[in-house]
């Protein structure tokens, strides 16, 4: 009789693990009450711990749409710039405080964030629309991660360590598919200084395959 009830209690110890995420993400609850940034102060966590730490959050607020969350990451005094492409351009991207991207975030007016790709074309959204079909144009939770490390390269000019230097950055790669050749890559990077004992993101690039 104990022996059978060893046994039932060895599955049910077994089933329950099967069914655990192996890649458990954010509680959407806790960041949607709690309207606050998590504590990545350096002297807690190493720094390439604390911002593989502040990136994942970063990521579940962009996917559930917890944009006041995101705002949280937004640097108090340098704000955060929007790059389309892998080449960050000082005079077009969209540039943001962090009061003025609460300030226009629930609103209905429309930017132009810069020129797609081969066609040239004005690309023109609200912030909230570029934040869900542009910056998060795929799930980058299911990405590669890297950190101060290119894994996305493609034949567009990459900027970033001169238009930041001196900073750390994180990128969240996935790759293209055997149809397409690769090509069809996507990247989206973090750029972070830190402020007051704490990292914030300055800007959000992000990156795929150009004509």
């Amino acid at each position: 009789m104990r022996k059978s009830f060893l046994a039932i209690l060895l599955l049910t110890a077994l089933s329950c693990e099967k069914k655990q995420d192996k890649n458990p993400v954010v509680s959407t609850d806790n960041l949607k009450r709690s309207n606050e940034r998590a504590d990545t102060k350096p002297e807690a966590f190493s720094k390439e711990v604390a911002l593989k730490k502040t990136n994942d959050e970063l990521l579940q607020a962009l996917k559930v749409g917890y944009y006041d969350v995101f705002a949280n990451y937004i640097h108090p005094e340098k704000g955060v710039r929007f790059s389309m492409y892998a080449f960050v351009n000082r005079n077009e991207d969209k540039h943001f405080s962090k009061t003025d991207f609460e300030k226009y975030l629930p609103t209905k007016t429309i930017f132009t964030w810069g020129s797609r790709d081969g066609s040239g074309a004005i690309y023109k959204a609200t912030l909230e629309q570029y934040l869900k079909n542009w910056v998060f144009k795929k799930d980058f939770t299911k990405s590669d991660y890297a950190f101060d490390t290119f894994l996305g390269t493609g034949n567009s000019l990459n900027n970033l360590k001169e238009i930041y230097p001196n900073t750390n950055f994180t990128e969240n790669y996935i790759p293209g598919s055997e149809k397409n050749g690769g090509m069809d890559w996507n990247a989206l990077r973090f750029v972070f200084e830190e402020f007051e004992g704490k990292y914030y993101v300055i800007a959000v690039i992000n990156d795929e395959w150009t004509i």
